[in-house]
């Protein structure tokens, strides 16, 4: 570059601090000038045309460099202020003789070049270091930027720096390397000069690269290109054969050496990775087949370069953070971080390569103890990388690290991986030792971050590993009470762990063998000890950010409150885990834990028929006391459990024949321990009906039964035959008799009592499946075919029953008589005839099912259904007073579909029975019969939706009439069902608002109890929120009475839920106004066409 041409001086000159001048030297700008000068291409456009190769320094030939050096000199010699850089470089060729002997020789021009600019190159080194030590000449002003330091290059600078560098690399270094050392893919390598100037050379060049890598500015360019070469050098100088280092003495080599551990520790260290596996070379392949087209390949690495990389690397790997540094160095340019992250995750092959390497302990560690206490620690946090594009290809190496170490050392894996991996759920699990001195309430065991990263962990290496090893399984083990009491957590809260830890629990019942996952579903139900529960003292928080916390329970003083959230953690508990054995109904798991659980109910029936005649509680020690109770305890756990998952389970939870004949002969073996007598009869003779139903079912064809389904079936007829002997129900004695032959004669012989049982169980219209006659869905049909009549013996309705019928005739005039009678001899079909007569069954599952019928007729508008409307509701308005959940809410079903077909010719029926209840009905039950009337009327309400103003008068008279009432509960159930009809109705209120307001203005003042009070403020804030913006126009003569209401109820109401609902209702108020005062500012252009 000329003169004239050059880059202005960065800082002006730069002075010491007091005026004092630097060190005399040349600027950086003059030896990058210099640098320049001997870079520069020909001129002539012929001889620029005849360069070959990438790059400047390939595109000059040896006349070019011989010229450029000659111009440099004459440069230096003759041009006015090149004196100081001449004087700079003569010292560095003095403390450099190989450079100067070099630089001074013609007869290699190419060797001549690379001395020259290794020569600038350092002095550029010396001169950047002087500027930096120097003090800075001038601070930066108020405001403005501060000034860069003086040993910064520009930008320009740095790319002729650059090219320096690999013209230096490429002429003084690449051509002294032996084949496959450092050798990279690109053209031909020119011939190698003699080998007895080839080590001294490579020697010097080395050196003086080494030397440039320790300064910042120089070595961050240098090592970020050309480390590979440089690192290819320096092993070939230090450790490589004596044959390739001719001239270089000991105390060199070992410069060398020292020189290529610090380079190696300075550098990033996956780069550093990078280029040892690239030095080290590609293994052995195998020849390629005859006909196979071959490419030309590398030469492959000696021996020696191979071995020496593998001790780098495995250095490299046991330094601080290696594994990640390892990993990052072979992962890193697959795609990672760019679009190709998602292809180079896919890549297993890879993963899997990687994760070898890291299971394999290096030849130069002496104990494999010592590599797995310092590369496991490293292992897990790979699984926490925060980077999302990298995060995938980590997590599936350190999982698959995990599991081979897991398969070649079980114990030293346990020790360092899985222990420290589920560390935050053993420290608060059932085993661990807690110090109550030590730990005073609300002290935090676990914090959210932990605990999350532990579960998100566990989730990755257990369930996404997919590897079902015994270790793996038996660690998960020791902390799956701790997971299930976190899941059942999630499962009542807002927080996102519930699927991470539903996934973890699936995972381990399904990969477990048959009698483990029933054990720990034992476990989780409180049955047994095969699982490590949450410590008593522990309990878990709700963490802020959607996550929990771990930390020791507040001990509670009152022992009401105390029983208390012992029984709703218990029920929690139970419901959490019939909802994870709901996803298990495929794999069988589920109906093998309920088969569990009716042979642990037999053994409860067993005990209990043998301490009929005991004391209730024995006598003894505080030993034998503290054992019944356990006792008392898990009898009513098991209860507990039967009871929930009757209610949950679907019923698809049998999978197979086996399961269902497990089921049946765990209710007859029941049925035979203790024969239920008394008020259960019936239900307990209805329960022994559906189970044989069920095998009846099968044998029926509902299921096509193969030999072994047969030789299944036979392990029910010794239970079959000893119940058609022993129990007390002809009925069932018969219907097991005839089971019993059935199954025996492989179905050749099907009496019609099973043939009714089938149909009972298929939902079949009786008399249409089988050669018995019709009979009532789910019971016994009588011995001679026909359906037997009511009967006042052990399997009779009892005195509720009888009452129920005396309470049917005493109805309003209307009303039909008893059930059974008008339809015996009604003109209808007769299907639905027995539907109808089985509405009335004493039994309450045929009674259900019957009603659910009758309500799937409606729905599809059968004619014949429609037609005895009339009878429909009676009968509907019978099964409404019944006293089982079930009952009653299917009843309360039909009529809400009956009504919302013709809702001129009901409403005003069951508005009269809302508003007056049937007479000689006690009070309590009265009021209860009403609040079923009252859910009706509001389902009602919803169906019919906008044409629910038509009946509004007579619906607000009602509900204001039953807000007077003198029952409290039905008072508040009156007021929320006026609360949701407000709201439906919204601006349709009309002049009725004044009554409304006047009777919770009075309500909310006056009522003694706490709940009706509550009931009329959230009317309130049903109304507000149903009307929103409407709400001032609606209300506009009300509303401020209903403002004063709510600020008395805040100031004088001794209820906290009332004052909270107060609250909330002003706050509706209070967002009604304001968007009303203050609308939101509409942007909102407006084009106005003139005309």
């Amino acid at each position: 570059m000329a003169a004239e041409n050059r880059a202005p001086p960065l800082h002006g000159g730069p002075k010491m601090a007091g005026g004092a001048e630097p060190e005399p030297g040349p600027e950086p700008e003059r030896v990058v000038e210099a640098l320049e000068l001997l870079l520069r291409p020909p001129a002539g456009p012929s001889e620029r045309g005849d360069a070959a190769g990438p790059g400047p320094e390939g595109a000059l030939r040896p006349e070019t460099l011989r010229d450029n050096a000659a111009a440099l000199e004459e440069r230096l010699r003759r041009a006015p202020g090149w004196a100081a850089l001449r004087g700079l470089r003569d010292a560095v060729l003095a403390r450099a003789p190989a450079l100067a002997a070099g630089a001074a020789g013609e007869a290699e021009p190419g060797w001549a070049a690379a001395c020259g600019l290794l020569a600038l190159l350092l002095c550029l080194k010396e001169r950047l270091a002087a500027l930096a030590a120097a003090p800075a000449a001038r601070r930066a002003g108020p405001g403005a930027a501060p000034p860069p330091s003086p040993d910064t290059l520009s930008v320009a600078q740095g790319r002729a720096v650059g090219r320096a560098l690999r013209a230096a690399v490429g002429l003084g270094l690449a051509p002294y390397l032996p084949p496959g050392v450092g050798q990279r893919p690109g053209p031909p390598a020119p011939p190698l000069p003699p080998p007895a100037t080839r080590g001294a050379r490579l020697h010097a060049a080395t050196a003086a690269l080494a030397e440039l890598a320790r300064h910042p500015a120089l070595g961050g360019p240098l090592l970020a290109r050309h480390l590979g070469l440089l690192l290819a050098g320096l092993c070939l100088l230090g450790h490589g054969p004596a044959a390739h280092s001719e001239g270089v003495s000991e105390s060199e080599r070992a410069r060398c050496r020292e020189a290529l551990r610090h380079i190696l520790d300075r550098v990033y260290q996956p780069l550093a990775v990078r280029e040892l596996l690239v030095l080290q070379g590609r293994p052995k392949q195998s020849p390629p087949s005859p006909g196979e087209e071959t490419k030309p390949g590398l030469v492959r690495a000696p021996a020696w370069l191979r071995r020496l990389c593998g001790q780098l690397l495995s250095e490299r790997l046991m330094r601080p953070s290696g594994v990640q540094a390892v990993v990052r160095g072979i992962m890193e340019g697959t795609g990672a971080g760019g679009s190709g992250a998602e292809a180079a995750a896919v890549d297993w092959r890879k993963c899997d390569m990687v994760a070898k390497i890291l299971a394999s302990c290096p030849q130069q560690c002496l104990s494999l103890e010592d590599y797995y206490r310092l590369v496991c620690p490293q292992i897990l946090d790979l699984l926490r990388i925060p980077d999302k594009l990298t995060a995938r290809q980590f997590q599936r190496v350190a999982t698959t690290t995990l599991l081979t170490m897991a398969k070649e050392h079980p114990q030293l894996a346990e020790r360092h991986l899985l222990q420290p991996l589920l560390a935050p759920l053993l420290r608060c699990s059932e085993t661990a030792e807690l110090a109550a001195e030590d730990l005073p309430a609300g002290t935090v065991l676990v914090t959210e971050a932990e605990l999350s990263s532990c579960v998100e962990d566990v989730l990755k290496v257990y369930v996404v590993g997919n590897d079902s090893s015994s270790l793996l399984l038996g660690s998960l083990q020791s902390v799956l009470g701790v997971v299930f009491s976190l899941y059942s957590f999630a499962k009542q809260n807002v927080s996102y762990l519930r699927s991470p830890c539903q996934e973890i629990l699936l995972w381990f019942l399904e990969k477990s063998e048959r009698e483990v996952s029933l054990a720990v579903l034992e476990g989780f139900a409180g049955l047994n000890s095969s699982v490590r529960a949450l410590h008593p003292r522990c309990q878990f928080r709700a963490g802020s950010e959607g996550g929990a916390t771990i930390a020791v329970e507040e001990t509670i003083g009152d022992e009401d409150e105390a029983l208390y959230q012992k029984v709703s953690s218990e029920q929690c508990r139970v419901e959490s885990l019939v909802e994870l054995l709901s996803h298990c109904q495929k794999s069988g798991l589920a109906g093998d834990f309920f088969i569990y659980c009716l042979k642990a109910l037999t053994c409860v029936a067993a005990e209990d028929e043998a301490d009929s005649n005991l004391a209730a509680v024995p006598g003894g020690s505080l030993l034998e006391l503290e054992q019944y109770h356990a006792g008392q305890r898990r009898k009513l756990l098991v209860l507990q459990l039967v009871a929930t998952l009757c209610e949950s389970v679907s019923d698809t939870v049998f999978t197979d024949v086996a399961q269902v004949q497990e089921f049946v002969a765990a209710t007859l073996q029941r049925a035979c321990v203790s024969p239920a007598r008394g008020p259960g009869a019936a239900v307990e003779a209805q329960t022994l009906a559906m189970a044989m139903g069920l095998v009846a079912a099968m044998l029926s064809g509902a299921v096509q039964l193969q030999s072994g389904d047969f030789a299944v079936l036979k392990r029910l007829v010794p239970l079959l035959e000893e119940l058609s002997r022993t129990y007390p129900d002809p009925l069932t004695q018969e219907l097991a008799a005839d089971v019993r032959i059935t199954i025996c004669t492989h179905g050749a012989f099907f009496p019609g009592t099973v043939g009714a049982a089938a149909d009972g169980v298929l939902g079949k219209k009786p008399g249409t499946g089988t050669q018995s006659p019709a009979g009532i869905p789910g019971r016994a049909p009588s011995p001679g075919g026909g359906r037997a009549p009511p009967r006042h013996g052990r399997g009779s309705p009892s005195a509720p029953r009888e009452r129920s019928e005396e309470e049917s005739v005493s109805h309003e005039p209307s009303d039909v008589g008893p059930a059974p009678a008008p339809c015996a001899n009604s003109p209808a079909p007769a299907g639905l005839q027995e539907l109808l007569v089985s509405a009335c069954d004493p039994q309450p599952p045929s009674r259900a099912a019957a009603l659910r019928h009758l309500s799937s007729l409606i729905t599809q508008r059968d004619p014949e259904a429609l037609r005895l409307q009339e009878k429909l509701l009676q009968v509907f308005l019978e099964n409404v007073q019944h006293e089982d959940a079930f009952v009653y809410l299917s009843a309360i079903q039909g009529v809400a579909l009956l009504s919302s077909e013709y809702p001129e010719r009901i409403l005003p029926v069951l508005l009269a029975r809302y508003g007056y209840p049937t007479q000689g009905m006690e009070d309590t039950m009265a009021a209860v019969t009403r609040m079923k009337l009252g859910e009706v009327l509001m389902r009602v309400t919803r169906a019919l939706g906008d044409m629910v103003f038509k009946h509004r008068e007579p619906l607000v008279q009602a509900f204001l009439r039953g807000a007077r009432d003198p029952d409290g509960t039905l008072r508040a159930s009156s007021l929320s069902n006026l609360g949701e009809l407000c709201q439906r109705l919204g601006f349709q209120l009309g002049s009725i608002v004044q009554e409304v307001t006047s009777c919770l203005t009075a309500i909310a003042k006056t009522d003694p109890e706490a709940e009706v009070r509550r009931a009329a403020v959230h009317v309130v804030v049903l109304l507000l929120r149903g009307l929103s913006e409407k709400a001032t126009e609606v209300l506009q003569d009300v509303l401020r009475d209903l403002y004063r209401l709510l600020k008395h109820v805040v100031a004088a109401e001794p209820d906290g839920a009332t004052v909270l609902h107060a609250q909330l209702a002003l706050e509706e108020l209070d967002a009604v106004m304001r968007r009303v005062l203050f609308p939101p500012q509409v942007l909102e252009k407006k084009i106005v066409v003139l005309p």
